[in-house]
């Protein structure tokens, strides 16, 4: 048994690494030079789409990866549920290509981008290789071959790096292909994205080749019948998490220029957030197997309500520590970005809460009741594109955030109280709140103290230091009989 759980958690980690790293690498790398080497516009574009192609992924994928994983658990089925999964993907995949290609034009046009058809075509292609690579991967998982996963999944992202460097510095107008105008920097961003995942295909193309095709009608309806509540939960995350740019583009003004940086600003902005985001996806990636293997064990709810209190005084600390230093991480964004930095506190509360709705949703995925997981997010979809639209007229780049923080702070408070009585966790919610209220404190105190104190930045920074130490040992001194306790069954 201590063989296996060592290798879920090892191979736990080498997933979530190869996911969290290419977020990590985009904002350590990409968004320094990007929000330097683009336009406000044009960073509201780039936003803007990616937006477009994450939910079209959903579509595109129709979760066939997740229900790969329910039916090719059995290694006697799994090449004939691949083999039905992958012709029907490639069916469906193919003729989008084919509709998306022949009315680029038209779909530009839709998306208020008439003069830029070439960015349709661009993202049709991506979004061709990004679902065709999705089963190879889901096969490399369920086989338990992280080390390729990784490898494969780390060389698409190095690649696209590499090739967005290459094209904005090393190319000069002579040496400009003829499909792409002067000056078309987003162009160029977006084919080194379909090289990058022109090269992930090929390199998982193997894993195709490996079965013998064979298509079962039946268990294809029995897997679209699965998935198709997996696709509406799947479109209702993306729209809770990403949804604020292209709603800015349509309601923020009647200009759309102005609607596109505004978007640009909140799209850059948001990054900052990244660091929380981060945190809450590495907990889910570590928790969610350690929450199932815990399962029936007589202790396990009150683990559970260990591990919420736990994360939450971590992402307290996390909260507090990006805001005091926020004048240090600013830097990470181009100057013409850092107008949006007032909206960082209110996403970063709003992740912190994303991760508390991990932990409290747990119950319903433990008993087998996820359609209650897919209403929460469907509500909290509406709560997000009501809040938008009532806000951004009014707030601009303000309304996507705060309708972010009401979202989530919905779907926390439901995962809570819909697990209250059927699985009855003993989660400390006085002493979680408080850890939260007591970073807000300190950090406002911070705040009024700096409008009194010299504008020195050395000065200021040995002063939010001393604010962050002072709030850890406030915690450890809370804490220091469960730590001593820890510690000592740590020791035995």
């Amino acid at each position: 048994m201590s063989t296996g759980i060592k290798r879920l958690a090892g191979e736990t980690v080498i997933y979530g690494l190869s996911s969290i790293l290419g977020r990590l690498l985009h904002f350590v790398i990409l968004t320094p030079y990007l929000t330097r080497r683009l336009s406000q516009v044009e960073y509201g574009i780039y936003t803007d789409l990616y937006v477009w192609a994450a939910l079209l992924l959903v579509l595109l994928t129709y979760r066939m990866e997740t229900t790969f994983f329910r039916f090719g658990r059995a290694r006697q089925d799994r090449d004939e549920v691949f083999s039905t999964a992958s012709l029907s993907l490639w069916s469906s995949t193919l003729l989008f290509a084919l509709l998306g290609l022949a009315f680029a034009p038209t779909l530009a046009g839709w998306l208020r981008y008439p003069d830029f058809p070439q960015y349709v075509v661009w993202f049709v292609l991506i979004l061709t290789f990004d679902v065709l690579a999705a089963l190879p991967f889901a096969r490399l998982r369920l086989e338990g071959r992280p080390i390729r996963f990784a490898l494969i999944r780390i060389s698409g992202m190095v690649v696209n790096i590499a090739l967005i460097f290459i094209f904005l510095e090393g190319l000069h107008a002579p040496a400009l292909p003829p499909w792409i105008a002067a000056g078309d920097r987003l162009s160029y961003l977006f084919l080194s994205n379909l090289l990058a995942s022109g090269l992930v295909l090929l390199l998982l193309l193997p894993v195709y080749f490996r079965i013998r095709l064979r298509f079962d009608p039946g268990l294809w309806r029995r897997m679209l019948r699965y998935a198709l509540p997996l696709v509406l939960a799947g479109i209702a995350g993306v729209t809770n998490q990403m949804i604020g740019a292209p709603m800015l583009k349509g309601l923020a003004s009647p200009d759309l220029t102005y609607n596109l940086a505004q978007a640009g600003i909140y799209g850059a902005a948001a990054k900052l957030a990244v660091l929380m985001n981060l945190f809450t996806q590495a907990f889910n990636y570590a928790a969610e197997p350690f929450f199932f293997k815990l399962a029936g064990e007589t202790d396990s709810k009150s683990i559970y309500a260990q591990v919420a209190q736990a994360f939450t005084l971590v992402g307290s600390l996390v909260f507090l520590f990006i805001m005091l230093y926020l004048d240090v991480i600013q830097y990470f964004l181009g100057e013409d970005f850092r107008e949006g930095l007032g909206i960082v506190p209110i996403l970063l509360m709003a992740n912190l809460l994303l991760g508390l709705y991990y932990n409290f949703s747990i119950w319903y995925k433990l008993e087998d009741k996820t359609h209650i997981g897919g209403w929460i997010a469907l509500g909290g979809s509406a709560i997000v594109l009501g809040v938008n639209v009532l806000l951004i007229p009014r707030a601009g780049y303000y309304g996507p955030a705060w309708a972010t923080l009401a979202c989530y702070g919905f779907m926390a408070t439901a995962g809570y109280w819909t697990g209250r009585k059927a699985f009855r966790a003993p989660y400390p919610l006085l002493k979680m709140a408080a850890y939260i209220l007591l970073a807000l404190v300190v950090y406002a105190m911070s705040e009024w103290l700096d409008r009194r104190l010299p504008e020195k930045p050395g000065l200021q920074l040995a002063v939010h230091t001393a604010w962050l130490i002072a709030f850890a040992g406030l915690l450890l001194w809370w804490e220091r009989s469960r730590l001593r306790l820890f510690f000592r069954k740590g020791n035995g």
